[in-house]
């Protein structure tokens, strides 16, 4: 619900025109302002004469708006490092590019990472923690709970019914969103056959994107591959997030199941982590800035499939 709308563009209402909303999401009732910008002039009226009714007409697109992330906000990027000096460094090189940022088990047991998580929180910059939690059920609701307290917008978990329940309930409130690990790209049909699984990796994964929408997950961690499959089985219930990402004309080092940005964006794929790519290019800003531009001409040629 829009609890208040201010109006800025000077005397006439002409865009690039802007909206601050403050409004409440969800169940946490902590009032946020959302910037969001329109493509459209609304020429020669001045905001006097802006009516009630057309106010509401606005708040209605910005309310769209807010539940389209921006090309760039769908690239996360793996701070995949040995030291935090080297993560910190990227995340400066890259300000203005990219503004999502996943930490992972290399960094975990650095004594600065929970303070450089939230630095990054601070900064507006959104994290994935992706710790892949996997325990018993008390242990992983309150590791999921601690994680939410210090403003991580993503973190993933694995395991059973019990405990992905156990991290749905220790997110609470909060606005952090948890996702099931489905297969990991570096696994193909003989790695999960060796772990005992008499199935094909597609299966497994759609398996466990069925149950995620049970246990009350937001999203699931799955390939490129697997994404339209996952839109077929669950429709948008839930938010994909797509690892294995390699450009086109990149090797695949460890992954065995990869797809370019605009393929996976064509498929389906909400957000992409990429690590190597950008992290091991000559110029990581250039990299990561082509990236984005690939995702927005994918979500360009998705809007016209779905118009």
């Amino acid at each position: 619900m829009f609890r208040q709308i201010l109006i800025q563009s000077g005397d006439h209402l002409c865009l690039p025109s802007r909206l601050v909303i403050l409004s409440e999401r969800g169940e946490s009732k902590n009032p946020q302002l959302l910037l969001c910008s329109f493509s459209k002039p609304l020429q020669g009226h001045s905001i006097a004469e802006i009516s009630l009714h057309r106010i509401d007409i606005i708040a209605r697109g910005a309310a769209n708006l807010m539940n389209t992330p921006h090309a760039s906000d769908r690239l996360i990027v793996a701070l995949d490092f040995d030291t935090l000096e080297q993560a910190k460094r990227l995340v400066s090189e890259l300000d203005g590019t990219a503004n999502f940022f996943k930490i992972g088990m290399g960094l975990q047991l650095d004594p600065g990472t929970n303070q450089f998580i939230r630095e990054l929180v601070a900064g507006g910059k959104k994290v994935f923690l992706d710790y892949k939690y996997f325990d018993i059920e008390a242990t992983v609701e309150r590791a999921v709970s601690q994680a939410s307290k210090i403003g991580v917008s993503f973190l993933t978990v694995h395991g059973n019914s019990s405990i992905i329940q156990a991290a749905v309930r220790g997110r609470a409130a909060s606005d952090m969103k948890v996702f099931a690990v489905t297969v990991l790209t570096s696994l193909d049909a003989e790695d999960i056959k060796e772990m005992g699984f008499n199935c094909s990796v597609e299966d497994l994964v759609l398996h466990r994107a069925s149950q995620a929408v049970k246990w009350g997950c937001d999203g699931v961690i799955a390939s490129g591959r697997e994404v339209a499959p996952i839109r077929g089985r669950v429709g948008k219930s839930l938010l994909v997030v797509t690892p294995g990402i390699r450009p086109d004309g990149y090797g695949t080092d460890d992954q065995k199941r990869t797809m370019t940005p605009g393929e996976a964006i064509e498929a389906g794929a909400d957000y992409l982590v990429v690590g190597r790519p950008i992290t091991g290019a000559p110029t990581p800003r250039q990299a990561a800035a082509e990236i984005v531009a690939e995702i927005g001409e994918a979500l360009e040629k998705r809007a016209k499939v779905s118009a």
